[in-house]
């Protein structure tokens, strides 16, 4: 009996550790693939395009965390490190529209309007991932997300073929940036399995001009 039980509990013990294990193994590979990828605005190579993720409206304005990604892209436009900026987000309701407030969000803050480009069926990291690679033709990119999540939205881009480097927007570590971290660890999981069997984005479409025009436009 006493052989038995402590059998058990080792078989017990195996399988929490497989499970911790297999557990962690998403996020560290999007460590192991971002991690090198991850600069400063300072320290970002000059890309022609670069792409902001949504992250939520607040009374149809962007949320904190949105307006600090959109300020970090409009800092790599002054600075000249873009010359075009994709934002992709969430309209799939009338009264939601994120790419439309985040547009209205740059122009506030000195990005020309022609040199802003819309997707607005970027439903989550892996949809805008592709559909920037697919329907936009974006080859190369800055990538602009808080730190917690720009080692998934690098690691997905560059599984969808962008060459992807990304610039990671400080926070401070409050109680939205721990559950973002929290909430990352279960979206690794998620970004793997995107990144082996490459679903097709929730909406694709025909292939859109806006950044050849924009890039166009920026001469």
């Amino acid at each position: 009996m006493f052989v038995r039980g402590t059998r058990r509990r080792r078989l017990v013990a195996q399988a929490v550790m497989l499970g911790c294990v297999l557990g962690l193994a998403p996020a560290t590979w999007t460590h192991a693939v971002a991690d090198s990828r991850v600069r400063t605005v300072a320290e970002a190579p000059a890309r022609d395009v670069a792409v902001v993720f949504g992250a939520g409206l607040w009374r149809g304005r962007p949320s904190p965390y949105l307006a600090h990604r959109l300020d970090t892209a409009a800092e790599l436009y002054r600075t000249g490190k873009v010359k075009v900026v994709l934002v992709t987000g969430d309209n799939s309701r009338v009264e939601y529209d994120e790419p439309d407030a985040m547009r209205t969000y740059l122009t506030g803050r000195g990005v020309p309007d022609d040199r802003i480009v819309s997707d607005y069926a970027g439903f989550d990291t892996w949809d805008s991932c592709v559909r920037a690679k697919e329907i936009f033709g974006v080859e190369r990119a800055l990538l602009v997300s808080q730190g917690f999540h720009i080692r998934r939205a690098v690691a997905l881009c560059r599984s969808a073929g962008v060459e992807a480097y990304g610039v990671g927007v400080a926070e401070p570590h409050d109680a939205t940036w721990y559950y973002g971290g929290v909430r990352e660890m279960f979206a690794a999981g998620k970004a793997s399995l995107d990144a082996v069997f490459r679903p097709d984005p929730r909406f694709l479409g025909e292939r859109e001009p806006g950044v050849r025009d924009a890039l166009a436009a920026a001469g």
